[in-house]
């Protein structure tokens, strides 16, 4: 970022003095004092001189007037000089930020006494403003610290000044580690390179987070420096493609619906009016035509009403539900295979138990497909294990099988996708989309520990407020 090319303006010097010699405020003061003492001398001298008093005792009494001179200008130099000096000890701490000190015994209508409460003022004005920019800095950290987008700064140089705990934990960064060190050590370098309202991906797999980025500038100690703050969108985008499946959704019931009507109407008026005119071949022919006509139509209108079913998910209605005895009643509904279950410590979940339950038996149903397909290299030997898990916020319910694994991730999530020959596509989304309502994500991917199989993991938090 380039630097402000305005020139900063140096502040005005005021004289102390209309003297332009270096001599210093006391040394020129004392001497403009002692000067002052020289008449006296001489005025002495004169008058001894003429009184015929003795050199000797003249040489004394001259030297006492001059002794107690320079006592009289110490003394004087110690009152005047002893206030100044507290003045500029005070003025000194203010410079150090500390506003402790005052000066005392000041009065007003004197000059010395109206400097040093002029000073108390400024030292207190001072303090209130440095009291409230304190509060201020620590209301804007309880601010950033509270904000759930990642805020962080940078210098000129790409060394990071500031960041918040949203940032720490997207970043799986450490505050007091990061803050000055440059942006290239820590992979940040995008981050600067990004322009205003950018859009990037962090994370892989099914639940990769999608951030737009947000850029601004200030200037701290007259360095500018540059504020990046990071929304996460993914949430968004989520609903504006569930909105836009729904539209699609519609329209296609809608026209499929105009036709599926009239052509199941017709099939059955074709049965009653043409077989019984056909010969006994060509009725068999006939019959078999019009029945797979109606099973197709019949067929495409239950196909219509699941996708209705999907978009039309209401919203849940939370209890508090018990772990253990919802997933063995999930486990019981698998009649194909015994459905093993692996069981973690118990824990009660505030959940719409109806939706959760149908989101595990389509990831159960899913496994045990998987799991007693041609392609499944078990040996014969399906299997499909339930467990669960508490982590610190979440609590993860995973399904594995050892069918033949994912090949193709990228949709598994998107309606209408399936590899099934009988499958609708709605099994996976319709848990994504029941675990999102609940705040929690659905994920799969292969099982790292086997040559084979799959895992889906749904994870749900432990407070759903």
């Amino acid at each position: 970022m380039a630097s402000d090319p305005r020139p900063r303006s140096r502040p005005e010097r005021i004289p102390l003095g209309g003297t332009r010699r270096r001599v210093g405020f006391e040394r020129r003061f004392r001497l403009w004092l002692f000067l002052t003492g020289v008449p006296t001398l001489v005025l002495s001298w004169v008058l001894l001189h003429q009184a015929k008093v003795d050199s000797a005792i003249q040489w004394i009494l001259l030297l006492l007037i001059a002794g107690v001179w320079a006592f009289l200008v110490s003394v004087l130099m110690e009152q005047l000089i002893r206030p100044l000096q507290t003045l500029a000890n005070v003025v000194a701490a203010l410079r150090e930020d500390d506003y402790s000190f005052r000066a005392r015994g000041a009065i007003r209508n004197d000059a010395m006494g109206d400097l040093a409460l002029e000073i108390n003022a400024l030292a207190g004005m001072l303090q209130g403003q440095r009291a409230g920019a304190l509060e201020a800095m620590a209301l804007v950290e309880h601010v950033l610290n509270a904000m759930q987008s990642p805020v962080l700064a940078f210098d000129p140089y790409g060394k990071l000044k500031l960041m918040n705990a949203a940032a720490e934990q997207m970043l799986g960064l450490k505050a007091n580690e990061a803050i000055g060190n440059s942006a290239e050590e820590f992979e940040l370098s995008y981050l600067l390179d990004a322009e205003d309202d950018d859009l990037f991906s962090r994370g892989s797999g099914q639940q990769a987070a999608r951030w737009i980025v947000k850029r601004a500038s200030f200037r701290l100690r007259g360095v500018p420096h540059t504020l990046v703050v990071l929304a996460d969108v993914s949430a968004a985008l989520r609903e504006e493609e569930r909105l836009a499946w729904a539209r699609l959704i519609r329209v296609l019931a809608h026209e499929i619906n105009n036709s599926l009507a009239p052509i199941k109407s017709i099939a059955e008026s074709l049965r009653g009016r043409i077989a019984a005119s056909l010969p006994k071949a060509q009725q068999n022919d006939f019959e078999r035509g019009l029945e797979v006509i109606e099973n197709r139509a019949e067929s495409l209108n239950r196909f219509l009403q699941a996708y209705r079913q999907l978009m039309g998910l209401p919203a849940p209605r939370l209890e508090p539900v018990s772990i253990g005895p919802l997933i063995a009643r999930v486990a019981q509904l698998e009649t194909r295979l015994d459905v093993q279950i692996e069981k973690g410590a118990e824990i009660t979940l505030s959940m719409d138990v109806d939706q959760i339950q149908q989101a595990l038996i389509n990831l159960v149903r899913n496994a045990a497909e998987a799991a007693l397909s041609p392609d499944a290299q078990n040996n014969g030997s399906a299997c499909v294990a339930i467990s669960w898990k508490i982590l610190k916020d979440d609590v993860v319910i995973g399904i594995e099988d050892n069918g033949p694994g994912l090949t193709n991730t990228s949709n598994l999530f998107v309606p209408f996708y399936t590899t099934k020959p009988n499958g609708t596509g709605i099994g996976l989304a319709l848990a994504q989309q029941i675990a999102q309502a609940h705040h929690g994500t659905v994920e799969l991917h292969n099982r790292a520990e086997a040559l084979h199989g799959c895992r889906a993991e749904l994870r749900l938090p432990r407070r759903n407020d």
